[in-house]
């Protein structure tokens, strides 16, 4: 500034002509000493403050000078000369200096003011790690390799040439544990709570898992895969699993594999197999059971005792040995029967024993000898373990009437009759069947046509008895009647009539239509109609003895009625009776219907007189109203040809006019209404003219 001031106060003189050129010459040789000067003094002196130093870089090094203070330096020794400002490092601030010659690195940890060296530059400037309770860092000796952990709480500064990772420790409850592996050896182990676990430099957690808690009831499976050996681990207890177990029996329901031990009342049990060894193990209540490692379920489920009351038994077979045994319930009350290991109900599940008394034995079969036998001694039977029971009898008591065929082991026929008369001397009224006997059983035919074979008779009823026949025949003058006849019949022979035939009822129907068809084509319908009775008597004492080798004796056979076959002669016969009927009806319907239409006739009369009346007064009515319209429009015509006489002259002009009111008035009334109106060329005085070009 000095040296611009005198430049220009030089100029304003020369421009006065205030100095000589000499002068100024001399003058700007001076300014020129002095801002010399000035520049060597600013380069050879320094200030500095406190947290300040000056960085020389001298001809052949370089120098730090720190302040506060002056520095007087040579101004022809150095090249440059830089004050720069000192670190400031805070409690928690650390700065990581490396050495540019040699290229060592250090670290200053606050809370300081530092001073680089000459050769010193900052690399880095950071915070230092601060760490909770739970916080640790994981640091690694980029020069040795080597890891350490260092756990909070502290204020950690790193290393020169240290790299970290910060983490959180696993904090475990009294019910948590973590698997823990060593990376350099791959071993694992179980951490357990309750602690907070900070990982060694060589360890990895693989997340946090919930000990299983086990009642007194419950247990788990578990397996060490490392060993194979498997164990049931049983409640009441916490469960902290090591990296090698694994539970089995887990599933999508049932995720924590844990199972409820069995609860056994008195009257169950379980039957447990084992699957290494097959053998199979039975616990009865009352008791907890708790399986072995290897032990599964052999029912699916809880099995009840078998209840066995005092007329129940059961057989029971082992399926290792095939012995089957019997067993039965306990005279003074219910007893309670457990399979064995490898026993099973057979013969299906409990069953009733039979009570034999006076109307009930037993049919049993041993099927070790296949040989049969009937219980008749009075007891509650339960057959053995070979035995089954073929069928329960009940005895057959016959009535007076009645009768049965019983075919014993070598085919022969016996015969039993409830009728003292009949019975033999020795012969039971009721008996049971004894082994390898059988009730013969007949087949007769039913129906009225005796067209059925379907009526199956095991106790045959030897009082005499009414049977109904229907069939068809024809009389010699060709009509075909439809016959209806009732036997009044009796068998008085069995052993003949099962002799000679297995149908006794078809055998009569089919003789008796024979014998009607045979005498009914002799005779007329007159005749037959005149003496039905007689033919059918002589029917069946003509031919008694096809009777009474069938064992049958007929005590009467009529005819019960008749009716034609053919339609047309039904319909003619129909026709007559339904013809007198409806004379009879007719007669009565036309006195009735006379009365009738005489009271309408009188009614007619009376009506027809009354419209007349009514008649003449509408004609005389309608008449009077003509007359008085035809007055009305008259005076109407008078009034309006006499009112424009005075100004229409002609009568012919005044009656156009009339007309042309009259017309204004019918167009008046159709407008009111949807109706459309036409008019000719006449009424419009219209006219069409065509012209030519």
């Amino acid at each position: 500034p000095a040296v611009g001031i005198a430049v220009v106060s030089v100029g304003v003189a020369l421009s006065l002509k205030l100095v000589s050129v000499g002068f100024i010459a001399g003058l700007v040789f001076l300014a020129g000493i002095g801002a010399a000067a000035c520049a060597v003094g600013q380069r050879a002196v320094k200030f500095l403050g406190k947290d300040e130093q000056l960085l020389v870089e001298g001809l052949t090094g370089t120098m730090v000078l720190n302040g506060p203070g002056m520095q007087v330096l040579n101004p022809f020794s150095y090249r440059s000369a830089e004050v720069r400002k000192a670190v400031t490092l805070s409690a928690t601030d650390y700065a990581k200096i490396v050495e540019t010659v040699d290229g060592s690195e250090r670290v200053e940890k606050g809370p300081q003011l530092f001073f680089l060296g000459p050769y010193e530059k900052v690399l880095q400037r950071a915070d230092a790690v601060s760490l909770s309770n739970t916080a640790y860092v994981l640091v690694t000796d980029k020069l040795t390799g080597e890891r350490t952990i260092i756990k909070g709480p502290t204020l950690w500064f790193p290393s020169p040439h240290d790299s970290f990772t910060t983490g959180e420790a696993v904090v475990l409850s009294s019910t948590d544990s973590v698997f823990v592996e060593d990376l350099l050896t791959g071993e694992k182990r179980t951490v357990k709570g309750p602690q907070v676990w900070f990982p060694e430099p060589h360890e990895r957690a693989d997340g946090v898992k919930k000990a299983v808690a086990l009642e007194e009831n419950q247990y788990i499976r578990l397996k060490d895969t490392a060993s194979g050996s498997r164990w049931i681990q049983r409640g009441k207890a916490l469960i902290f699993f090591e990296p090698t177990w694994t539970v089995e029996g887990s599933s999508a329901k049932n995720k924590t594999g844990v199972m409820q031990a069995w609860s056994l009342k008195a009257y169950e049990y379980v039957r447990l197999a084992d699957r290494v060894t097959g053998k199979i193990a039975v616990h009865r209540g009352e008791k907890t059971v708790f399986p072995g490692p290897n032990d599964e379920l052999l029912d699916g489920d809880v099995l009840t005792a078998i209840d066995l009351k005092v007329s129940e038994y059961v057989k029971i077979m082992d399926q290792a040995s095939g012995e089957i045994r019997v067993e039965k319930g306990s005279k003074n009350g219910s007893q309670l029967v457990f399979l064995g290991p490898h026993e099973k109900v057979v013969d299906g599940n409990v069953q009733k024993a039979i009570s034999v008394d006076d109307d009930h034995a037993v049919m049993v079969r041993d099927k070790a000898t296949g040989q049969l036998r009937l219980v008749t001694e009075r007891q509650l039977f339960v057959p053995g373990a070979n035995e089954t029971i073929e069928s329960v009898q009940q005895r057959i008591r016959l009535a007076d009437h009645e009768a049965m065929i019983i075919k014993d082991h070598k085919g022969d026929f016996k015969y039993f009759y409830g009728s003292d008369e009949k019975r033999a001397a020795g012969q039971p009224r009721s008996f049971f069947l004894q082994p390898y006997e059988e009730v013969v059983k007949l087949c007769w035919s039913k129906g009225r046509r005796c067209d059925s074979r379907s009526l199956v008779i095991e106790r045959f009823d030897c009082r005499p008895q009414f049977m109904a026949v229907e069939f068809n025949c024809r009389t010699s003058d060709n009509v075909e009647l439809i016959l209806e006849a009732t036997f009044f019949w009796e068998v008085v022979d069995l052993p003949a009539m099962v002799k000679r035939t297995g149908d006794t009822s078809g055998d009569l129907c089919n003789h008796a239509r024979s014998q009607f068809i045979q005498q009914v084509a002799k005779v007329t319908l007159k005749k037959f109609m005149d003496s039905s009775h007689q033919i059918a008597t002589q029917i069946y004492e003509q031919d008694s003895t096809f009777y009474e080798s069938r064992g049958v004796k007929i005590h009467s056979l009529g005819v019960t009625s008749y009716s034609c076959a053919e339609q047309r002669t039904a319909e003619i016969l129909d026709q007559i009776i339904q013809e007198t009927t409806s004379r009879m009806n007719r007669l009565s319907q036309a006195e009735s219907e006379n009365e009738v239409n005489l009271f309408r006739m009188q009614g007619h009369i009376v009506q027809e007189k009354n419209n007349g009346d009514l008649l003449k007064i509408q004609h005389q009515h309608s008449k009077e109203e003509s007359e008085i319209k035809g007055r009305s429009e008259a005076m109407r015509i008078a009034a309006f040809m006499d009112g424009l006489k005075s100004s229409v002259t002609k009568t012919e002009d005044r009656a156009d006019m009339w007309q042309v009111l009259r017309k204004i008035e019918a167009l008046d009334e159709v407008s009111k209404s949807n109706s459309t109106l036409y008019f000719t060329p006449k009424d419009v005085d219209l006219s069409i003219e065509t012209k030519a070009r």
